[in-house]
Parts: C-alpha cells; structure tokens; sequence
C-alpha cells in the first residue's frame, strides 16, 4: 500500500475461459474498511461472493466493471484483453486513482498511474480481492443470462470453463458466438 494515495485494486475474471466475455474489476476502498469475509474470489463461495458484492459496492468510494468481447479476444488475445478490460474500468472509476495495484505480473501502464503488480495480490490486498469479488460476480450474472440462450452448454454451472460437461456439449451442439474459437482445446491440437 502507498500511504496517502488514492489506490484502486484491479483483478480480471474468466481469463481461462472457453465462452463469454473476459471482465475486470477496479475498486477504491476506504482506509480501514472491514469486510471480514473478503478473500480472493477463488477461495469463496458463490453465496459468500454475493454477499460480499453488496458490501464492496456499498462502502468502495469507487468501483467499476467493465469487459472485452469473444470477438476482442479472438482478435488481441486473452492477455491484451484482460489488460484492456482493466483500462475500460479503472477509467469509469468516478474518483482519479493515484496508484494501481495488480493481480498479476502483467499490465501496460495507463495515463501515467503509477501501478505495482502483485502475484496472488487478491489474496494480499483488500482491494485487488474487492476487485476480483466484483469481476468475477458480474461475469457470473452475465453467463447465467447467456445460459438462458443456450440451455445447452450448462453456463449456469460451469460459467465457460473448459470442464467434462462443457466440453461434451461443444462436442455434440458445436461452437457457438460466444465461444473464443481460437481457444483450442489440448486434444483438438493433436489433430
């Protein structure tokens, strides 16, 4: 943490998924805020995570999500899009930051904010696990809706991510729009 700074803490959600958007958090908390559950997203359940949402959009003195498309991915790439998604929401942020904290070991700086990235920073700092909270409960919103369109693929339970089930369901319904085509699965490269 910089002392005196107005720091906001940024994480992605979705970077390793086959379908759906990738998003990205920033969140600017208040020095000493208390948010007793608050962890990284992984290590939470979903009820955990929503509930924990409410709390961080409620007391954050700024917060914003934003995302990059199947299309964006499949054009830049997965890392250039996580960077991107981060840019889109720390510039909606309603308060300047003066410092960024990353989840990560990657990021391209952005209007001259100093940053630090920090692997497994959302299980070190308060506002990178806020961040990861939001990015990953607004992504989960948004796959439950796709999972309406296409009942199918079973994105209700496994949000896009390469498991048994989704995998099987590419295999037997095929790709769709919002699958990220050039991500390939293992045994498709053997081919």
């Amino acid at each position: 943490m910089h002392k005196g700074l107005i720091e906001a803490g940024c994480d992605e959600a979705g970077r390793g998924c086959l379908a759906g958007p990738v998003y990205a958090a920033a969140v600017i908390l208040p020095v000493g805020v208390r948010l007793p559950l608050l962890d990284d997203s992984k290590k939470l359940n979903e009820a955990t995570r929503d509930k924990l949402r409410k709390q961080i959009e409620s007391k954050a003195l700024a917060w914003a999500v934003a995302s990059c498309t199947e299309r964006e991915i499949e054009k830049y790439n997965i890392l250039h899009c996580s960077i991107l998604a981060m840019h889109r929401a720390i510039e909606m942020l309603s308060l300047h930051p003066e410092h960024l904290l990353i989840d990560g070991n990657r990021f391209k700086p952005l209007n001259f904010i100093p940053h630090t990235t920090v692997i497994k920073g959302d299980g070190i700092y308060k506002s990178i696990a806020a961040a990861s909270i939001l990015a990953k409960t607004h992504r989960d919103d948004f796959m439950k809706k796709l999972a309406v369109v296409h009942p199918e693929f079973g994105f209700e339970q496994h949000k896009g991510y390469g498991t048994v089930q989704h995998i099987a369901a590419i295999d037997e319904f095929g790709y769709q729009d919002c699958h990220r085509k050039t991500f390939v699965l293992k045994r498709d490269k053997i081919k």
